[in-house]
């Protein structure tokens, strides 16, 4: 999310200034008008009067005309939250944890991306819910869930997704959603644990996600990338004066600023005015100083090499206008699984989970079913061991939103539900 969080930035300061012009306007006039009174003078013009209450409103009601501009109507899952409840992290964090969905068959485990929280996967929640079991997590210092004592780490997370999995019931087979920041904690946990790879995990979903450097894989990757040392920097001085940035991100969002940011950096269609405000609401919860140590992480953080050793059946999208991930991050990643499938979303930005919800569910439901299909073959007497790598069945065909060119094609594979 480092590309949303500068964009937040910029905007923030921008709308910061529109503020402090209508203040200066308002201050002018008054200034004028109380000296014109005391002198007996003709009364100045009011233009600036109009001009700062019009920049003032702005400031503090401008999200509303910029969700009607940037957001489309239609129907939406409105956020909710199960009944969470809490379970210890490996480094001591206290976790939330929330269990919903039906009681037997897969449990779908998700993990968010940066900055968010549980709350994004609304629509998950709404067409996953009555097939599978869902489990939901917040990671460290978002959401529910408390801070990290020791610090902020790709692998800390991994270690954390391991106690969360520890907390589920035991002879449910996992398929562990993750998207952005939660993908890369797949990908970690899965290389750090893989004696649970076709056993406990029985798969992995991969959503808009990156398996180096998010500089290097994220536009303007040949710009950002030799900044690093600055963005460093600053992402260090951020933590420091957390607090003021937080109020001055609180004010972004009453203009809208931030809406504007999370439209141009997370979405690639036109999201509804429900899913740009959730997505927003969450950016600008989280704590500045919580997201620059996150983002410090990542840009630390690599699986490459370790890609080929992850054997597990693997769903693997990526967004055709995914800035945040450029789509090349997801093909390499699906290329170097033994088991990867490639999903592309020609029309999906980096929060396609939320905006293309329905295919992105769809083709996750149809994984799923494949994944427990296949486990209830290996759990009968015939002598292979969970989700054996010599079972007879295919996986559903990962593919193409319709209507998208150059969809893959696999011999054995099923054609995808349309949407």
């Amino acid at each position: 999310m480092l590309l949303l969080v500068f964009l937040q930035r910029l905007f923030s300061f921008v709308s910061l200034a529109i503020l402090g012009l209508a203040g200066w306007l308002l201050w002018r006039w008054y200034d004028a008008w109380h000296v014109a009174e005391t002198l007996g003078l003709e009364e100045p013009s009011r233009a600036p009067l109009w001009w700062g209450a019009g920049l003032l409103a702005f400031s503090l009601l401008g999200r509303f005309p910029v969700l009607m501009l940037l957001g489309r109507g239609g129907a939406t899952s409105p956020p909710r939250r199960a009944g969470g409840r809490e379970v210890v992290g490996a480094d001591g964090a206290v976790l939330n944890v929330e269990l919903e969905g039906t009681a037997d068959g897969p449990i779908l485990l998700f993990t968010h991306g940066w900055a968010l929280s549980a709350r994004i996967w609304a629509e998950a929640r709404a067409e996953l819910g009555g097939r599978f079991g869902l489990a939901f997590w917040d990671l460290p210092g978002l959401g529910r869930s408390g801070r990290p004592p020791a610090g902020y780490s790709i692998e800390g997370f991994a270690e954390d997704l391991h106690a969360v999995i520890d907390s589920l019931p035991a002879d449910r087979p996992l398929i562990l959603v993750g998207h952005s920041i939660g993908g890369m904690t797949v990908q970690t946990f899965c290389a750090r644990h893989p004696e649970l790879l076709n056993n406990r995990v029985a798969a992995i979903v991969l959503e808009n996600t990156t398996h180096t450097n998010p500089l290097e894989t994220m536009l303007f990757s040949r710009v950002l990338k030799p900044m690093q040392p600055v963005i460093e920097v600053m992402s260090k001085v951020s933590t420091v004066v957390s607090p003021v940035i937080w109020l001055v991100n609180w004010q972004s969002w009453l203009s809208g600023a931030t809406h504007l940011a999370t439209r141009i950096a997370g979405f690639g269609a036109r999201p509804t005015r429900e899913q740009l405000d959730r997505t927003a609401l969450l950016i600008t919860k989280s704590s500045p100083a919580v997201q620059a140590r996150g983002n410090l992480a990542m840009i630390h953080w690599s699986i490459t090499g370790d890609l080929p050793l992850i054997d597990v059946p693997a769903l693997v999208f990526a967004g055709g206008r995914d800035l945040i991930t450029k789509d090349h991050a997801g093909e390499t990643i699906a290329a170097a699984l033994p088991q990867g499938r490639l999903v592309r979303v020609e029309d999906a930005g980096h929060m396609g989970p939320v905006e293309k919800s329905a295919f992105y569910n769809e083709q996750i439901e149809d994984f799923a079913g494949f994944v427990h299909l296949l486990a209830s073959r290996a759990a009968a007497p015939s002598g292979r061991s969970f989700l054996s790598p010599d079972a007879d069945l295919a996986p559903p065909a990962p593919a193409q939103e319709p209507g998208d060119r150059d969809a893959p094609t696999v011999p054995g594979m099923t054609a995808p539900r349309p949407i």
